[in-house]
């Protein structure tokens, strides 16, 4: 099957870094489609291929799957040797559980924290909406590593889609919270990051976030 992966910029989108490094780690084959967000002429573009006006989009032939969490259910489907989510039937309806709550919450923490992932901008104190979304995210890391974690560094142990749907958020932390322990981190969250950060898919999509800048910021051509 050949999979076209419509995304938005590398350093902005949230969303679209989901599939991607969960197609990425799983070495699953994309054409990847890149349109460049905040412009006149995005909406437009993504109306080409994704029906709701929003990336990401996974085109399956001509078909559009156009939000992140079903692309990751449909993958696993369609890829079931990728493992994208844990084999023990609690732990992998508890990766659902927390894949979910991220999918459809922390929207306080995404308002006032928006994935900017090469700037680092240290917030010194939270509004009590963000600082709960906080809490709570590392409150669930905790116990999913505490659960499951006991065979690598990730939420379920191996890398899962639970991972996928909280990669933006380590890239959230990173910018704005650097030091989680105010927050009640006791190392895990930290650990966790970290961990994200160094995969493969991880290092890729950073360093193409990288080159958008650099570029963006270039002198036009003469």
């Amino acid at each position: 099957m050949h999979y076209r992966l419509v995304i938005g910029d590398k350093n902005i989108s949230s969303w679209s870094l989901r599939p991607w490094l969960a197609m990425r780690q799983a070495g699953i084959p994309f054409e990847e489609i890149k349109i460049a967000l905040h412009r006149p002429d995005s909406q437009a573009n993504i109306l080409r291929y994704s029906p709701s006006g929003r990336v990401p989009a996974l085109l399956v032939g001509d078909f559009a799957i156009w939000d992140s969490l079903a692309i990751l259910e449909y993958l696993a489907e369609a890829h079931p040797e990728a493992r994208l989510w844990p084999a023990p039937q609690l732990a992998r309806a508890l990766a659902r559980a927390v894949s979910a709550e991220m999918h459809a919450g922390f929207a306080a923490l995404r308002e006032h924290c928006p994935m900017d992932l090469e700037a680092r901008l240290p917030m010194g104190s939270l509004p009590d909406r963000v600082a709960l979304d906080v809490q709570r995210i590392l409150a669930l890391w905790r116990d999913c590593r505490r659960r499951h974690g006991g065979s690598g560094p990730f939420l379920f142990g191996a890398f899962s889609a639970a991972d996928v749907m909280y990669a933006p958020v380590a890239a959230r932390f990173r910018t704005y919270l650097p030091d989680l322990r105010p927050y009640g981190d006791d190392g895990t969250g930290a650990a966790y990051i970290a961990a994200l950060f160094a995969l493969p898919g991880m290092l890729a999509w950073e360093e193409a976030a990288r080159l958008e800048i650099a570029n963006a910021d270039a002198p036009p051509a003469r």
